[in-house]
């Protein structure tokens, strides 16, 4: 087998998006990263650098699995918006209407301290709160010290055991950060919509996925357990400096998100997190999720799934980040409104997202643009790796 630690592309635009990597890997920021780039009609650029496991000095190599985590999201978006197209489920439609459980949350009030402090919700949690991540749920993951965190890590909220109907009937008992419709918070909710299509389908819901749309697309290696033959390509996930991105160092984690996670099958296969994926996998998604291309999605859904949904007043807003106003909402990702010092070329309309363990995504209606970078280091969700790779990719695409 050859040796694909530094592998490049033939088209020499791209060589400014190399050096990027380059850089981020020789700094010991990455144990190994695969890109690829698509034009709007075909790959004009691939990238493969480093290893898939350092401590058994296996190259990595673009045909290597990668824990999805939050990529997880895009598929089921997806998934949702397919039964949403054939009207087997409505966007609109109060998330009750499966999970009666949900007619009865309540609200946290504004500065509660104790978890008992609510006020009755104002309106209903739809599927497209869920999808928008405006349902006032929370995620149980990046805000330590809040009530709902605590709540939600002492329910076990996240742990392998608990499958979509679990989680379901365990998350409506606690109460909302806000009133539905009027905040953004980074949530569970993809694991809500998961277990509304189990209910809606009569279909568990990895068996839906792989019927409907992990089979039609060709995505042969994504799925929530690896075959034995396919578990030899899983690469290994490394965790760098949480508290500063840029310092140098990683150390493997075996144990992330649990151990022997794809390899032994659990009983959560929601729709947040726990996909495990390629880039070449994640690629056949992307390109049907492009206008006119005769994908599982109208175009019309498909311009729903891309746009703003979120009011001027709100945008993307992590406790980490804070509000980053340049970037709004969609159906399945970020959506940049404007250029900004986060993005100074992105194109407005971008829809973009990635994963804990550092697997990214970006789609360009417009244009048919579309990005894949994959690497297993953590944490590496919007790590300055990727929008510095993506910046001079933007660049090479669009020179001025």
């Amino acid at each position: 087998m050859p040796d694909l630690r530094d592998h490049t592309g033939d088209d020499t635009r791209f060589k400014a998006a190399h050096e990027v990597l380059r850089r981020h890997h020789a700094a010991g920021r990455l144990a190994g990263v695969s890109t690829l780039v698509f034009d709007g009609h075909e790959v004009v650029d691939s990238f493969c650098l480093g290893h898939a496991d350092l401590e058994a000095g296996t190259p990595l190599r673009p045909d290597h699995i990668h824990r999805a985590f939050s990529n997880t999201k895009l598929v089921t978006a997806v998934m949702t918006l397919v039964l949403v197209g054939e009207g087997v489920l409505a966007l609109d439609a109060p998330v009750h209407t499966w999970i009666p459980g949900f007619a009865g949350t309540r609200v946290l009030r504004p500065g509660a301290a104790v978890l008992e402090d609510t006020e009755t919700r104002a309106a209903d949690i739809t599927l497209r709160h869920l999808l928008t991540h405006t349902a006032g749920l929370s995620h149980g993951v990046f805000d330590p010290g809040t009530l709902l965190f605590d709540a939600y890590r002492a329910m076990g909220l996240r742990l392998p055991g608990l499958d979509t109907a679990a989680i379901a009937a365990r998350l409506p008992t606690l109460p909302l950060r806000f009133q539905p419709g009027a905040g953004w918070e980074y949530s569970m909710a993809p694991d809500v919509l998961a277990r509304v299509m189990e209910i809606a389908t009569g279909q568990p819901y990895a068996q839906l996925l792989q019927q409907r749309l992990f089979g039609p697309l060709g995505m042969v290696d994504t799925g929530y357990v690896l075959s034995p033959a396919q578990a030899p390509r899983l690469a290994a996930l490394y965790v760098g400096d949480v508290t500063d991105p840029l310092a140098p160092g990683l150390q493997r984690l075996d144990s992330v998100p649990w151990r022997e996670a794809h390899l032994t099958r659990v009983p959560r296969e929601g729709g947040a997190s726990g996909l495990a994926t390629t880039q070449a996998d994640m690629l056949a998604l992307l390109r049907q999720l492009l206008p006119g291309r005769g994908g599982p999605l109208s175009d019309t859904l498909l311009a729903e799934m891309a746009r703003d949904h979120l009011p001027p007043s709100l945008c993307v807003n992590f406790p980490n980040t804070g509000a980053l106003p340049s970037l709004g909402f969609g159906l399945a990702g970020a959506v940049t409104r404007t250029a900004s010092s986060l993005q100074p070329n992105t194109p407005a309309g971008e829809l973009q997202w990635g994963g804990l363990a550092g697997t990214h995504w970006a789609l360009v209606p417009a244009t048919g643009q579309a990005l894949v970078l994959m690497t297993q280091r953590h944490m590496g969700f919007w790590n300055p790796f990727w929008f510095e790779w993506k910046a001079a990719a933007y660049a090479a695409l669009n020179p001025a």
